[in-house]
C-alpha cells in the first residue's frame, strides 16, 4: 500500500539514508515537503519525498529509496507513478530528480519511468557539501551531479487516485 506519510520523518530517517550519503544533507531536507511510503503490512519498506522547487508548477523527488530486501519489485516504480499522479493533480506541470553521474542503476531507473537528462552539476558532491572524498559508486568516483526530468502527465494509476481522494 502507497500512502503519505504523516508521521515523524526521523522514524524514516535509516531509509533517506540509503539514498544520501551526506548527513549534513540529508539534515538540512528531512523534514521538507511531502512523503509517500510504500508498506509491507504494517513495515515501511519505501519512500519518495517530493519538494517545491519555487518554479511554478514544478515539483523535486528529493530523496527515495526502498528496502534492500525489497528491491527489484516494482515498489520504486509505484512511489514514482503515485509521485506523478499527486503532482498532476494539484496542477503541477514537471518532476525534476537529481542523482549522482556515478550511479549507473540510478539512471537507469530515472529514464526508465520517463525522466529525460536536462542538467550536469560538476563537483556537486565533495567534502565541502557534506560528502565523503573518494566515494565510488558502481566503481565510479562520487562527483558529478546529473539532472533529469519529465512532463508530470497522468499515469493509470490506482494509488494515485487514493492519494488524491485521500489528500
Amino acid at each position: 500500500m502507497t500512502e503519505l506519510y504523516t508521521g515523524a520523518r526521523e522514524a524514516l530517517r535509516p531509509l533517506f539514508a540509503l539514498a544520501e550519503d551526506s548527513p549534513a544533507q540529508l539534515d538540512s531536507y528531512l523534514d521538507l515537503g511531502r512523503v509517500l511510503v510504500t508498506r509491507s503490512g504494517e513495515e515501511i519498506v519505501g519512500h519518495l519525498q517530493l519538494i517545491d522547487t519555487g518554479r511554478p508548477g514544478e515539483v523535486e523527488i528529493k530523496n527515495m529509496a526502498i528496502r534492500e530486501d525489497f528491491q527489484g519489485q516494482g515498489i520504486g516504480t509505484r512511489l514514482v507513478r503515485a509521485a506523478t499522479d499527486l503532482v498532476v493533480g494539484e496542477g503541477g506541470t514537471t518532476l525534476v530528480v537529481a542523482t549522482a553521474a556515478a550511479d549507473i542503476g540510478n539512471l537507469r531507473f530515472y529514464q526508465r519511468q520517463g525522466f529525460r537528462m536536462r542538467a550536469i552539476e560538476r563537483d556537486a558532491f565533495t567534502p565541502a557539501t557534506g560528502y565523503p572524498a573518494g566515494l565510488l559508486i558502481d566503481g565510479i568516483e562520487l562527483r558529478d551531479r546529473v539532472w533529469l526530468d519529465k512532463a508530470a502527465r497522468r499515469q493509470p494509476s490506482p494509488i494515485g487516485e487514493e492519494l488524491r481522494r485521500a489528500y
